[in-house]
């Protein structure tokens, strides 16, 4: 039989009432106290970045393919392309690439009942995949692309619907300019849908329409487009991706990551992670000096006990053994407190979305949870290893103790 572990169990579970029981709940409160604040910070964090950028994915895709412009704004109308097969083809082939669509873009100006604002109508062709933006439509439906000219339809953001008193089935005039010659021209679009990302880079300036009325202003070509937008299946390798296809595309086409075009979002979502790792950082310094105080403070209350086990013949290490047992089965039970403290306040927000955020601050109207398994268990188990390293130290207190002094201590 393990003697150190026997003894560190009976220590553990002993319902005799002493300071060191009240040290012992208050770092076990302490240790649960600071896992549960990871885990919730993990879960919201990998939450929050994956919400806001899924809706910028969701409205451009992950990599734009258009026309060389090197000092050209993205967020601008482009010079028409023709489709290229050979160039959609190897956008195609690209590892990861999911899904290629057709896209353009023209600055205009609505006006309903005297009022005027200016947007960027991005035009889409009847192919378009709308199932990644119609969770956002607030109203309404989808565009029909019935026509044989060009649909005479259009979506709207709430923010610019509730702006300029738009309203589902309204007729509202879209007037266009020309950049070469001032010349003015409009068109009459019923309003199909509204829709709200809660982005309001996005919602401030684009109307979805449909791609044939931009060609049909712009006197493009049947087959002209502005560009191609991809949706890939991991976000996280689009750089890896965009270079590949920047080496392939021909010397007057050029792909550019949605990160790019859209950084200060981007930059924002990063700096999550700073303050994800900063509250790690403090959680573990805070679980840490708990358990080496209450470890310190078992140690003095049995010094007795460290004595009469060196009187008997009790190794040094057998004794630290005893303690080390006691501190991890502590922390075992503070981290395991933390972790259902944790992961029960993150399945609660799933479910209910009970924290709720400003929108047009943060993007969401209440805070995101995801919940990667194995990054819970990573985060107990280096918590524990870490604790358990930690508490080495104290430990080695025992051998300045002399059993003669110990056991005369009162």
């Amino acid at each position: 039989m393990n003697t150190s572990f026997f003894i560190a169990k009976r220590l553990a579970f002993s319902k005799q009432q002493s300071f060191s029981r009240f040290i012992i709940r208050l770092s076990v409160g302490a240790t649960a106290v600071g896992v549960a604040a990871m885990i919730i910070t993990l879960c919201f964090v990998n939450g929050f970045q994956e919400a806001v950028s899924k809706k910028v994915y969701s409205f451009w895709g992950h990599v734009r393919v258009q026309h060389f412009e090197p000092d050209k704004s993205l967020v601008a109308e482009e010079v028409p392309i023709n489709k290229n097969t050979a160039v959609l083809a190897t956008i195609r082939k690209t590892p990861g690439v999911l899904t290629v669509q057709t896209f353009a873009t023209k600055s205009a100006v609505i006006e309903k009942n005297k009022n005027i604002e200016g947007i960027l109508l991005k035009g889409i062709e009847p192919e378009y995949d709308s199932a990644t933006l119609k969770p956002y439509l607030v109203s309404g439906r989808w565009i029909r692309f019935n026509d044989s000219l060009y649909s005479k339809e259009i979506i709207l953001s709430q923010q610019l619907s509730e702006l300029m008193g738009i309203k589902l089935q309204d007729t509202i005039n879209l007037y266009f300019i020309s950049s070469e010659d001032g010349s003015r021209t409009y068109r009459k679009l019923q309003v199909a849908g509204i829709y709200k990302t809660g982005i309001e880079e996005y919602d401030k300036l684009f109307a979805i329409g449909d791609l044939r009325l931009i060609r049909r202003v712009n006197n493009w070509e049947a087959d002209q487009i502005g560009g191609y937008e991809i949706f890939i299946n991991d976000y996280r390798k689009a750089d890896t991706l965009n270079t590949e296809l920047l080496n392939s595309l021909p010397a007057q086409w050029m792909s550019r990551t949605i990160q790019s075009i859209y950084p200060n979002i981007f930059d924002w979502l990063d700096i999550q992670d700073v303050n994800r790792d900063v509250i790690f950082i403090i959680m573990s310094v805070v679980a840490v000096i708990n358990l080496i105080t209450c470890l310190l403070i078992l140690i003095l209350e049995r010094t007795r006990m460290i004595g009469l086990l060196k009187a008997v013949g009790a190794t040094e290490g057998s004794i630290i053994r005893i303690f080390l047992y006691y501190a991890t089965v502590v922390a075992g039970i503070g981290i395991g407190a933390g972790f259902i403290l944790g992961t029960g306040i993150c399945l609660l927000q799933q479910s209910t979305g009970f924290i709720a955020l400003d929108e047009s601050a943060y993007y969401v109207s209440a805070a995101p949870v995801k919940i990667i398994w194995w990054q819970l268990g990573l985060v107990c188990l280096c918590t524990w290893i870490i604790c358990y390293l930690v508490l080495t130290i104290p430990a080695y207190l025992v051998k300045k103790i002399n059993p003669i002094i110990a056991i005369q201590f009162r």
